[in-house]
Formats: structure tokens, sequence, C-alpha cells
């Protein structure tokens, strides 16, 4: 058997086939007998032929530890793997997927590039440390990028950053350009012509936004994103404008928004700035009259602000209704609804606003009259649509605040206000002294009650009536185990059951040989735990809640959900 196989990943061939990737870029950096050994192992990987790795050295003339060093050498590189030293066995691994340690890098080729990055270094007082000069030298040999390029991109960090270049963000940089093709020195001078071309621009973004430091390739990044999707430099500038002071995140947000409505000139992106800090100020005053905090207001504009001042409606007009929404407890959605309602109705122009707010104002102040009088009734719409009502039926404020007086301990004081006025209404009685006698020695003691509070009644008292049965039978568990808690051998039993159930799991996966004795030790336990509760004239049975209804367990339903006949059963 030879001392070399191919992996199971590496197809077979009649010939010897090496990768273009391994002329490319390892034969050049690898000595001779490097090169002829791996060669010759790769020819007898598809031999079926015994070949050690002694004879395989004697016959390339190359000494055994030498070719020990050599394929040590090819496995850090990432081309085989060694599964065998005493005897030597290594199995091929495919070129295209190395992914070893890197290979020597001979200084001599980079003497003449050493001293021009030492050079740029020099001028922002940095030094190259040995690790940093060895990964730049590893970034060169595994892309093409020209040296000259990569020597530009280090000019032009240390042109941006003086004493606070950083070689890592170099390296990253560099990187970021063969990532997109860009190797050679035009390519590069042209990529590093664009950022000069946008550093004015950055700068003056940044003077508008108040942000107080240097542009980073993020920012450069962002701003081509923007300009590249047809937004012209001076469109940003008016969006910079608009936010006075934020983040690039902030403005980024903004001039999204701008690019998804098409307004990429400067004079329409102005424009709809003005029309969108119109609708963002009427949204923060309706906020803060509703005492609604809004951080970013574009959602509340698109969905509710841009519909109102579309229809008509200014702010004034909009901070009153939203005053007498506060005093509704409205949010937005609440406040357009009322919205939709009075445009329906007409009620769009300042004038007719007012007059509306000041109708529903004397609406709220009765609507406080009559809480006096019944107690707390929630401020709603539908409470002042009663009230709005009730005047319609051509009643007064006395008449009304009468019915409220004889509507006082009605479990629905304004549905009873609606039956007695509607009542009056019929027989035409429109003053207190027309009242007829019947109502008005009867009507205050009836209480009248909705079926929804009837129905809540009673399945109140149901569920007392299962609470009540519950406790009992809870206190009967714990006046027994309070009972038991208070003698020595049962507590001592109960500790010894607890701790043994931790135990059997133990000794069943790590000692079953121990298990005889710990279930031997349970038994004995279970002995005198049973022995205690039977001298305290106690069952194991007490420690469980013993329930009067065994179908429902007390709790007024059947497991299928059906509320449980027991209840009717133990009424009286």
């Amino acid at each position: 058997m030879s001392f070399s196989s191919f992996s199971k990943d590496h197809k077979e061939n009649s010939f010897t086939s090496v990768e273009n990737r391994f002329i490319e870029k390892y034969l050049p950096e690898a000595d001779g007998d490097a090169v002829r050994a791996y060669l010759y192992g790769l020819y007898l990987c598809g031999l079926e032929r015994d070949f050690d790795a002694k004879s395989t050295a004697q016959l390339l003339r190359i000494p055994y530890d030498r070719f020990l060093e050599i394929f040590t050498f090819w496995e850090e590189c990432g081309l085989v793997q060694i599964l065998s030293r005493e005897p030597l066995f290594v199995e091929y691994l495919p070129v295209s997927a190395a992914v070893g340690k890197p290979k020597p890098i001979r200084p001599e080729k980079y003497l003449e590039f050493n001293r021009e990055l030492f050079k740029l270094l020099q001028r922002a007082g940095k030094d190259l440390k040995p690790y940093e000069q060895q990964r730049v030298l590893e970034f060169l040999e595994n892309t093409p990028m020209e040296r000259q390029a990569f020597l530009l991109v280090v000019e032009y960090y240390v042109k941006k950053n003086g004493e606070k270049l950083s070689m890592a963000h170099v390296l990253n940089a560099a990187a970021k350009l063969a990532r997109e093709n860009k190797y050679t020195y035009e390519q590069v001078e042209a990529e590093y012509a664009d950022f000069n071309r946008h550093e004015e621009a950055l700068k003056h973004i940044f003077a508008l936004l108040s942000i107080y430091r240097k542009p980073q390739d993020a920012d450069y990044a962002m701003l081509e994103t923007w300009l590249h999707a047809g937004m012209q430099t001076e469109a940003v500038y008016a969006c910079a404008e608009a936010l006075k002071k934020g983040s690039l995140g902030s403005l980024d947000q903004l001039v999204s928004e701008l690019i998804a409505g098409g307004y990429l000139e400067e004079s329409s992106a102005r424009e709809y700035l003005a029309l969108r800090n119109q609708r963002a100020e009427a949204v923060f005053q309706v906020a803060r009259k509703l005492g609604v905090k809004v951080q970013n207001p574009r959602p509340y504009i698109e969905e509710y602000a841009e519909k109102w001042l579309e229809r008509g409606y200014d702010a004034e007009s909009l901070t009153l209704v939203a005053g007498l929404g506060l005093r509704l407890s409205y949010g937005f959605a609440e406040l357009d609804t009322l919205l939709d309602k009075l445009y329906a109705a007409g009620i769009v122009d300042p004038e007719s606003v007012r007059t509306y707010c000041a109708g529903q104002d004397k609406q709220l102040k009765l609507l406080q009259k009559i809480q006096a009088v019944v107690g707390v009734i929630k401020k709603t719409q539908t409470a002042l649509d009663m009230l709005a009502a009730w005047k319609s039926w051509s009643f007064s404020e006395e008449m009304i605040l009468e019915a409220a007086k004889r509507s006082a301990g009605a479990a629905a004081p304004l549905s009873y206000m609606n039956k007695l006025l509607s009542e009056w209404k019929r027989l035409g009685a429109f003053t207190v002294s027309e009242i007829p006698e019947r109502t008005q020695q009867t009507a205050v003691r009836q209480t009248f009650k909705s079926e929804a509070a009837i129905a809540a009644d009673e399945r109140s008292d149901r569920e007392h009536f299962y609470a009540a049965r519950r406790e009992t039978a809870l206190r009967r568990v714990e006046r027994a185990r309070a009972m038991a808690e208070k003698d020595a051998a049962y507590r001592e039993a109960t500790e010894k059951l607890r701790g043994s159930q931790l135990d059997l799991a133990k000794a069943e996966m790590f000692d079953p040989s121990s298990l005889p004795a710990i279930q031997e030790g349970v038994r004995a336990a279970e002995q005198q735990r049973a022995e205690a509760l039977k001298r305290l004239r106690l069952t194991e049975r007490d420690f469980l809640p013993q329930y009067i209804c065994a179908k429902c367990s007390d709790t007024g339903f059947l497991p299928d959900g059906r509320a449980c006949d027991c209840y009717k059963k133990g009424q009286p």
C-alpha cells in the first residue's frame, strides 16, 4: 500500500493532475525538494502499489527527516492532512479548499514596498508592528492587488486620519476594494477621487446636523447610496436643514422617505419638507393636547394628520377637538373617529368646530352635575349623545337633573334616566309639576337593572358559592398537614422520602449496585410515616382536598366545559 492516498473529495484519474492554484500560489514559494515530494506523492495516490514514505524519500534522494518536515509544511498550507507520522501516511486535500497556515513569505520580495510603506507611516508618526507587517504581506500574497494600489490606500488614510491611523482600518478598506475587484492603481485612484469629491458635501451635512466628528467610510457610502438613487446633493442639504440636529441615521430615514416619494430635486424636496413639517407639527400639537407621547410622527402623519389637513381642518381646529378628546380619554384612533363624524356632518371650518366644541363643553358640564347626583359616570361620546337626544326631546336641564335624582341608586343610572325621560315625553310632562304622581312616588324607589347587570350578579353569586366550597376543602387539608408536621417521627420520615427520590435517580444512572440499599431505606421510611399517621388518626387521603362534588371538583364546570348542575342542587 502506498504511503499516500486521495481524500474522498479528490477524483481519481489515470493521469496525475495538478491544480492550477497549486502552480500559481504554492509552487513559486516552495523549494525544489518540497515540490518534488508533493508531486511524487500526488502521483503515488493514483497507483495501486505498495510504496512507503521511506522508500519514496530514498528514491527522491531526500533525507527522511527532511521528508517529514516537507509534509509538515504542506499540512500547514492546508494541502495535505497527516494521518500517521510513524509510519508516515498523508491524505491529499483539494488545493481549492486550502485554508491552512500562511506559507512563508520571502522578505526580499517586498524590500521596495516596505520602504515606501514606512515612509508613508512616518508622515502620520506611526510605527509598523511586526504582526501588522506580516498581515499586510499576507494580504498582498493572497490577493492580486497591486502594491502601488495598496500604498495609495495607505496614503489616503494617512491624509485622512493622521495620528489616528489604524492599519486594521487600512487592511479592511483594502479588503473591501478587493471584494469589489478593484486591484489596480487606476481603480483605487478613481475610488478615492469619489471620496474626495464628496468630502465637502459631507462636511456641510455634518455642520447642518451639528455633528462634530470626521466623516468615516460608512458616511461616504451612505451619501453615495443617496446620490446613486438620484437624490440631488442640494436636496440632501434640505433634509439636513429640516432635521436641524440629529444623526446620519435619522437623516437616512428622512432621505429614504423622499426617495420613495420621488422628491429628488431641491425644489420638490423643500416643498415636501414644508408640508411634512406642517403635518408633523399638527401631530405634535394634537399629541400634547391628548397627553400622548409621540417620538416618530411619520406613522401618525400617514394615518391621521394627512387626512385631517386634506379635509380642511387647520391646526387650531384640531387642537380644539383634541382638547375635547382629552376630557373623554381619547387617543389618536378615537379622535380620528370623532373627526370622521364631524366631517360627515359638515363641521369643518374653524367657526363650526368652535361652535361644536362649545356645545360639547356645555354637555360635559351637565354630565358633571349628573355625576354629582347619581355617582361616577364615564365621560363617553355615548353619554354626550344621550344628553343631546334628551335636549332634542325639549327637556330642560332642570328636568334632566330631576330624572337624575330619581335614578340615584340604580345599577345603570343613564339607562334609567333614559327610561324616565322617554316616559315623561310620552306623557307630555316637560316640567316637574307635570310629572304624574305615580312616577313621582315610585320611580325613585325602583331600581332598574339591565340583563347584563342581572347576569353579572348571578355569575358573582355562583363564583362565591364554589369559592366557599373549595376554601372549606383546602382548610381541612391544611389542618391535617399542620397536625402531622408537629410529630417528629412523621417529619423525619417525610424528609427521608424527599431525599430518596434524588438518590434513586443518581443510583439508576451512575451506581446501579446501590439501588437495593436505597430502596430498602425508602420502604423503612414509608413504614415509619404510616405508623406516625396511624398514631395521629390520619391517612394519606386527609392530605388531599375532599370536594363535595366529585364531578366538577367544586369548580362549577365539568371536564367538557359545561356548567355542573351541583350549583342548583346546593341552593336552598
